[in-house]
């Protein structure tokens, strides 16, 4: 009588005959097989090493602010700075359609905020004379 299929391998040594040459897996140790498998989720899913602390960041000496200005003066001219940009956002954001007007309204609306803040304080502070 002939079968439909051939009978199972009796041994393990059989089996390890029939295992198929071109895979890629017939021949690593389950060790670097674990290993490997751990170095790649945590290269995928470990959260990203911690970056330094701001106190260890230095200023760039490129652009410095002479230590005997006064606050008045910094706040004066922040003032100046945000009425420029809010103006230049304003500007921007009329020459533009759809969502990419109604995005550059709301940095023009946060920069707003931002010189009205500055004024705030600005009319604040005493002048130091």
């Amino acid at each position: 009588m002939i079968k439909d299929s051939p009978n199972p391998p009796d041994t393990e040594a059989e089996l390890e005959k029939e295992t198929d040459p071109v895979s890629p897996y017939a021949f690593l140790d389950s060790k670097k097989l674990h290993d490997a498998a751990i170095r790649a989720l945590d290269h995928y899913l470990a959260p990203p090493p911690e970056k330094k602390a701001k106190a260890d960041r230095r200023p760039s000496s490129v652009f410095v602010i002479a230590p005997n200005v006064d606050s008045e003066t910094l706040l004066a001219h922040a003032c100046e700075t945000l009425a420029s940009a809010n103006v230049m956002a304003s500007e921007l954001a009329f020459g533009l359609n759809g969502p990419t007007c109604n995005l550059m309204l709301a940095v023009q609306q946060m920069i707003s905020l931002a010189e009205l803040s500055v004024n705030r304080v600005l009319d604040q502070v005493d002048p130091h004379q």
